[in-house]
């Protein structure tokens, strides 16, 4: 996984409530047997059915910090969601809430979700919808987001900013434990296999 400690990108604004796996990732590109592949498909009937949807914009071009509104990530617990915001080039996303499975499968795949006030969501749209020039930036170490002047902190696990940070995924985490692990076993396990 790629190590995440600071992060400076134009933002990509979804200016919507209640965006579900199925909206992220189609249900029609899921027939892969790989974990590869999903990226350019990421919110691919939006984009058909919206000439005019942010993904199809080329301001919005490479931006790697997607910002929506409450409840992202809700519905089935497609872990492909993931797989393709981080394969279309998106490592962090910004909203009030997340879908709880979604959060999990974000973390597990190197994606860093940021909560903020439902107010602060709001205002950062409808600026980056003004001006797609605006760059963000976050610091996970520190745990604070810069955008137009405004800066907020943010709560986040340790566990998971400690793997972030690290470019640790949670078998990478383990494996990094193993002289611990092996102390113990040494020190407390007296039957052997």
């Amino acid at each position: 996984m790629e190590k995440f400690i600071t992060i400076t990108s134009k933002v990509i604004p979804v200016n919507l409530d209640n965006v579900d796996t199925d909206m992220i990732i189609p249900a029609q590109h899921l027939k892969s047997v790989s974990k590869e592949g999903f990226g350019q498909h990421l919110f691919s009937n939006l984009r058909q059915m919206y000439p005019d949807f942010i993904l199809n914009q080329p301001a919005y071009a490479n931006g790697e910090v997607l910002i929506s509104k409450s409840n992202f990530g809700c519905g089935s617990s497609r872990e492909h969601a993931a797989w393709a915001i981080q394969q279309y080039g998106i490592k962090v996303v910004i909203c009030s809430s997340f879908g709880d499975i979604f959060l999990n499968n974000s973390a597990k795949n190197g994606i860093l979700l940021i909560t903020l006030p439902e107010a602060t969501i709001e205002k950062w749209i409808n600026l980056s919808l003004a001006d797609s020039t605006l760059k963000i930036d976050i610091n996970l170490e520190k745990q604070t987001v810069t955008f137009a002047g405004d800066t907020h902190t943010f709560e986040y696990d340790s566990f998971r900013k400690h793997c972030l940070i690290n470019g640790l995924d949670d078998l990478d985490y383990l494996l990094s434990l193993n002289t611990e692990i092996t102390q113990y076993e040494q020190k407390n396990c007296t039957t052997s296999w």
